[in-house]
């Protein structure tokens, strides 16, 4: 039987061993999901151990994403430019890191709103990790024009200048996004605003929103955001972070396993997980 799992810290409340769990049923593979749970100082003694038990691939959530890259043998291209790693395969004994949040976002969306994307005019709101990964991914799929608001305007325009994809984008204040919200069709909310317990937060207005534009927050806990509420009363269509996480985890179980899993039953493992619209505090991390 084959071993993979997931690090972080903490980690007992992931909801990937589940998930991931189920897919190697369904699909008929001897395989076994398991949650390790790695304290910082441990790591590096922690990733040579896994090579030693023979774990074939593992994820990485909090707070290791960024610290495991060291101690891999080699990093995908998009991963060591978004500089952070949260899918690792074992490859000719090699650890191989790459990043699929991003990948795992613009499938998710194309799945939910269209394939198309490139000539949409986005707005992403945050500009930490998260927004990272989804920036860099989406220029690097040929996406023109994506602008970005942060509270801090520095970390902005540190993003888009940082980003080895070039784009047209130009950072903005909050109250800047605000006026010119009308002017954009994709809205995308990195930020950890509104998730539980805050869930009465929102990063902006969206008083000036575009009724036909698509609305994109990554939170899924709880499922319906106050600023998903707030652009769905508005007109928009709307999307929770379900999606981005399933599909990332749909992208990890294909780097290890060659094989596509059911992705409407991943979604429906998740949910049955999460009991519906119920917010459990230690699911703000949930990987």
């Amino acid at each position: 039987m084959k071993l993979y799992g997931v690090i972080g810290d903490p980690i007992a409340h992931s909801l990937s061993p589940v998930m991931q769990g189920r897919a190697f049923d369904e699909m008929g593979i001897k395989a076994h999901y398991h949650p390790f749970h790695i304290k910082g100082q441990d790591l590096e003694i922690a990733i040579k151990g896994m090579k030693a038990i023979g774990v074939e691939g593992f994820n990485v959530t909090i707070p290791h994403k960024t610290a495991v890259i060291p101690f891999l043998d080699s990093i995908d291209p998009l991963a060591k430019a978004i500089g952070a790693v949260n899918t690792v395969i074992r490859e000719n004994n090699r650890w191989i890191g790459y990043n699929t949040d991003g990948e795992g976002f613009t499938e998710a969306l194309q799945a939910e709103w269209k394939e198309n994307l490139q000539d949409e005019q986005v707005l992403m709101i945050g500009a930490g990790g998260a927004a990272k990964a989804v920036f860099y991914t989406l220029l690097s799929k040929g996406i023109h024009h994506i602008d970005i608001c942060n509270r801090t305007m520095e970390r902005a325009k540190k993003l888009i200048k940082d980003c080895p994809y070039k784009g047209h984008s130009t950072a903005l204040t909050l109250t800047e996004a605000e006026e010119k919200l009308s002017q954009y069709s994709l809205i995308i909310q990195t930020t950890s605003i509104g998730m539980y317990p805050e869930v009465s937060q929102s990063p902006l207005s969206l008083e000036q929103l575009n009724p036909n534009a698509f609305v994109s927050d990554i939170i899924y806990n709880p499922f319906e955001t106050t600023f998903l509420k707030a652009a769905k009363k508005r007109g928009a269509k709307t999307q929770n972070g379900l999606g981005m996480f399933v599909y990332q985890g749909a992208l990890a179980f294909e780097k290890w396993t060659g094989q596509s899993p059911n992705i409407q039953r991943m979604t429906e493992t998740v949910m049955e997980q999460l009991g519906g619209n119920v917010c459990l505090p230690e699911n703000k991390n949930a990987f």
